[in-house]
């Protein structure tokens, strides 16, 4: 859970800056100069997503106009930090840490709008928990469980303030509504898909 509501705040102030900086219609493949946020770089891990059976056309991609950045809140009380953290967020925000943590802020969000993408298709769990516990589609699950995750680290309070903007839908994903990705220096031969950007270590595809 997060412990200090006004650091997330700062973190989330900052994410939308970054994510928002541009507001035309982005190439359907995005590079690896996307802007970046300043923290730590770790390690991200290969994704293991099944190979799609299909997939409809891309979409042209378009970024919204950024909300205004928050004003910092007054720390709560711990009571209410502890309700912050529901168990659909947990998930989300495990998925974001554990597949794109060193990411640029957009590669981070497009990873978790996928799996809210998912959670509406018809082809998948309806629960962003489901999606990711789903057997064989995420490396880093084990037997249905999370690794244990530094919670006091900037990696892991990055990943909660990215999960929240791509479950609230205040930033849009340059992504769109990519239902697969893969690392870049991976190829899955997937067939009957579309690619529809490329973002710091990631592919995505329909």
């Amino acid at each position: 859970m997060i412990r200090n509501f006004r650091a997330a705040g700062l973190a989330a102030a900052s994410l939308v800056a970054s994510i928002g900086i541009l507001h035309a219609t982005p190439s359907l493949a995005w590079e690896v100069n996307a802007p970046t946020i300043s923290l730590p770089t770790l390690s991200a891990q290969e994704p293991s997503l099944a190979a799609p059976a299909d997939a409809a056309a891309a979409e042209p991609v378009t970024l919204a106009d950024p909300p205004a950045a928050p004003v910092p809140d007054v720390p709560a009380p711990r009571r209410a930090e502890s309700a912050a953290m529901d168990a659909e967020l947990e998930c989300l925000a495990g998925a974001v840490y554990f597949e794109a943590k060193g990411e640029p802020a957009r590669g981070q969000l497009s990873v978790a709008k996928v799996i809210l993408n998912r959670t509406v298709s018809g082809r998948f769990p309806r629960t962003a928990c489901g999606v990711v516990r789903q057997r064989g589609q995420f490396s880093f699950v084990r037997g249905g469980r999370f690794p244990a995750i530094a919670r006091a680290s900037a990696a892991w309070k990055q990943a909660v303030a990215i999960a929240r903007m791509a479950r609230d839908g205040s930033v849009e994903s340059p992504a769109g509504k990519a239902l697969f990705f893969h690392a870049r220096y991976v190829s899955p031969g997937w067939r009957g898909v579309t690619r529809v950007a490329a973002i710091g270590n990631h592919v995505f595809y329909r």
